[in-house]
């Protein structure tokens, strides 16, 4: 019935049955605006589609950009790691080139380091050699002056009627007897068929000018000896010899150790006396070590010697007989050479004194070998007790084989001060009290060992004067002219 009614060759009749149906009339009211509604969402939902496109386009733009702009920046990473990979490979060619820059200037310091050393060597060098140099015409200047000296010597004032009293070999240390006619020395001379220091006695007034008088041998012949002296009688003398240690001369140590001039200090030494004919009559000393250097008082009442028993070489005095030793002097050093004063009050004798640790080590050394350096002594004079010691000369250098003038105000001596060569010793004359220093020999480079006759008129000393250019020291004896 409804489709028949809803046919196209009945819509009259629809019409009316809507007409006169209300229900009908609101359904497809409803329906309409449901469509319009869902027409208007439709269109809503274009719109939001169309905006969702136009989103998408935009974000796709967006991402394309983004593609673009992150294809951009992977070519920029890529540029930029190429660019790191170069700059590290450059980093580590500049550090290649600062590490071989570094090794460049490090062997450029140790060459600069070692051209410095070259450099300081070569004028430590150049002022060594200008020091030679200046030493050279030093010595050139002293030689020259020595020659001059040689050519045309001072007049040596104080000595006259100079006698020349041995003749080959070295004589030295000739002391007189109590009445200024005899002389007893020391000597080595080959000729008399000796191989060291033997002792002697010549009569001045024989000797003198005859080279072929022979002196009368007062020691044993045997070892060595040293330092001799006449007793107060004139009968007996006084020396130290080696003989009771044994026979032969004792081996002598290298005398140049460490370019130095040393003496020997035998310590088989004692001290003896014997009679003209040469008889030991006593023997005074009798200890281990070095006894020597002795010599006799004006007073005959004491005998003034060296002796190291204390483990230093000091002074010491015994009495005639040798008893009562005594040590008189206790400052380090080699105290010795010793002579006693005209009146027997005083003594005067020459030291070192080492004061420099380097020195006492050097001084104790030696000592220990039995050797000193006599290259830095000075004269001091002292009383016969050792008390009122004093220093009387500070003039550096060697300074020694002292003895008082007659008058005992005044000190005859032996010293190199003056000279820029070590060997060059003359006889000096300076008051106790250390002034009026004068030059009293002039001749020859080696004069010592000078000692005033008891009457004050005449002086022995040892000279390499006129020796023919040999190296022998002689006996000379002059009278004295104050």
């Amino acid at each position: 019935m409804r489709q028949i009614l809803f046919s196209k060759s009945h819509f009259p009749v629809l019409l009316f049955c809507c007409l006169i149906s209300t229900p009908c009339f609101s359904q497809n009211e409803q329906q309409t605006t449901s469509n319009k509604q869902q027409t208007t969402s439709n269109k809503q939902q274009t719109t939001n589609n169309k905006q969702q496109t136009t989103n998408n386009e935009q974000q796709a733009t967006s991402n394309k950009q983004q593609t673009t702009n992150n294809k951009q920046q992977a070519t920029n990473n890529k540029q930029q790691t190429t660019n790191n990979k170069q700059q590290t490979t450059n980093n580590e060619q500049q550090a290649t080139s600062n590490k071989q820059q570094t090794t460049n200037n490090k062997q450029q310091t140790t060459n600069n380091e070692q051209q410095a050393t070259n450099n300081k060597q070569q004028t430590t060098s150049n002022k060594q050699q200008t020091t030679n140099n200046e030493q050279q015409a030093i010595n050139n200047k002293q030689q020259t002056t020595n020659n001059e000296q040689q050519a045309t010597p001072k007049p040596e004032t104080h000595l006259k009627n100079i006698r020349q009293l041995t003749f080959g070999g070295d004589n030295a240390e000739a002391y007189w007897s109590p009445d200024g006619k005899w002389l007893t020395f020391q000597s080595n001379y080959t000729g008399w068929g000796l191989e060291c220091d033997q002792i002697f006695t010549m009569e001045v007034g024989k000797a003198a000018g005859d080279s072929t008088y022979k002196p009368t041998l007062i020691s044993t012949g045997k070892g060595r000896t040293t330092c001799s002296y006449f007793m107060p009688d004139g009968k007996h003398i006084l020396f130290a010899s080696t003989h009771t240690g044994g026979h032969a001369c004792p081996h002598t140590p290298n005398l140049r150790e460490g370019g130095k001039y040393l003496w020997p200090i035998f310590d088989t030494y004692d001290i003896f006396v014997a009679d003209m004919q040469g008889n030991i009559v006593k023997q005074l000393t009798n200890t281990p070590g070095y006894d020597a250097e002795a010599v006799v008082s004006p007073k005959g009442d004491k005998i003034l010697f060296t002796s190291d028993r204390s483990g230093d070489l000091e002074l010491w005095t015994m009495d005639m007989d040798g008893s009562n030793q005594k040590q008189i002097t206790f400052d380090l050093g080699y105290d010795g050479g010793a002579f006693f004063s005209p009146d027997g009050s005083k003594i005067v004798f020459r030291a070192s004194r080492p004061k420099t640790a380097e020195a006492i080590a050097e001084y104790r050394d030696l000592l220990k070998k039995g050797l000193v350096a006599p290259a830095d002594m000075e004269i001091f004079t002292c009383n016969v007790d050792g008390s009122n010691l004093r220093q009387v000369t500070h003039l550096g250098k060697a300074n020694w084989a002292p003895f008082f003038h007659p008058s005992g105000k005044k000190i005859i001596f032996s010293s190199n001060h003056h000279s820029s060569r070590g060997y060059d010793f003359q006889l000096y004359m300076i008051n106790e009290d250390g002034t009026g220093l004068e030059q009293i020999t002039h001749e020859s480079i080696f004069n010592s060992f000078p000692m005033f006759s008891p009457d004050g008129k005449k002086l022995v000393f040892s000279s390499n004067r006129d020796n023919g250019g040999t190296r022998d020291t002689n006996v000379f004896v002059a009278d004295w002219v104050d």
